[in-house]
């Protein structure tokens, strides 16, 4: 067993928490990035016992990290709304400079680049519209189609992890689930947790594969595609334009703060994109 990977895990743990700053960027800053992807889609092979002894202290990091620190997201979200959503877009914001130094975007990207990137932006933001009301309260029972949703939310979130620059709860915050797993997980809403659970093991298993060949291949579509995904999303969580001399000044610094430490999480480049 890696036992050292507790901390590395409570790391990305608190990371994957907070929408914008990415476990898988943190992976990439402590080095561990290419071991991370190799670990998850080799669980099952030859060197199963290798994989897992770097996997489950990983893992115990991570759960504790999301346990202990969720009660403090949920209050966050509840008592600070708007603050907390401007520090979350300052999160977002901070990690386009990482990605666009690692795709090398002015020496690399092409017309065709340029069009994917826009066409996920505008698919991103156009979810500013068809999303609903981003104050609505957690959900704390399941249906039939809730649990379906919830499970693939988790897959979806779970993807997201892998991918450096996007962070899994990111992805639950423009879908509309984030508060509510946050909501479970300070409460132990073991159904909830569960179902997302068993999406994001799912998703981290069939994703793990497609993620290696994607970026190993075509890296700057991959990151094109993530570029403007990641821009269009601000459109989402953005919670509009506030009053009051205090209120403002309160939700500039948090935007600040959340810029200033994605851009220091961002800081370390150690993934260049090689191929087109």
């Amino acid at each position: 067993m890696e036992w050292k990977n507790l901390l590395r895990g409570f790391a990305m743990g608190t990371t994957d928490l907070i929408p914008g700053v990415s476990g898988g960027t943190l992976a990439v800053v402590l080095g561990i990035y290419y071991r991370l992807l190799e670990a998850i889609s080799g669980l099952f092979g030859k060197d199963w016992k290798r994989h897992w002894g770097f996997l489950i202290p990983l893992g115990i990091g991570m759960v504790t990290a999301i346990v202990s620190l969720s009660r403090v997201i949920e209050y966050l979200l509840e008592h600070h709304y708007e603050p907390t959503q401007f520090f979350f877009t300052g999160l977002i914001l901070g990690v386009l400079p990482m990605l666009i130094r690692q795709a090398d975007v002015r020496r690399n990207f092409g017309t065709k680049h340029v069009i994917v990137l826009l066409i996920g932006l505008l698919l991103m933001a156009s979810m500013a519209f068809l999303s609903g009301d981003k104050d609505a309260g957690p959900q704390t029972s399941l249906t039939l189609w809730s649990t379906v949703g919830f499970f693939f939310a988790g897959w979806m979130a779970s993807t997201a992890m892998l991918l450096p620059g996007i962070s899994g709860s990111f992805v639950l915050l423009i879908i509309g689930v984030y508060p509510t797993a946050i909501n479970a997980l300070s409460t132990f809403n073991l159904p909830i947790i569960f179902t997302i659970g068993f999406g994001v093991l799912a998703g981290f298993f069939v994703s793990s594969r497609a993620i290696r060949y994607l970026l190993a291949t075509y890296p700057r579509m991959t990151y094109a595609v993530m570029i403007g995904l990641i821009t269009g999303s601000v459109f989402v969580i953005f919670p509009g334009f506030v009053s009051g001399i205090g209120t403002i000044l309160i939700c500039g610094a948090a935007f600040l703060v959340g810029l200033a430490l994605a851009m220091y999480f961002g800081s370390v480049k150690r993934m260049p994109a090689e191929s087109a």
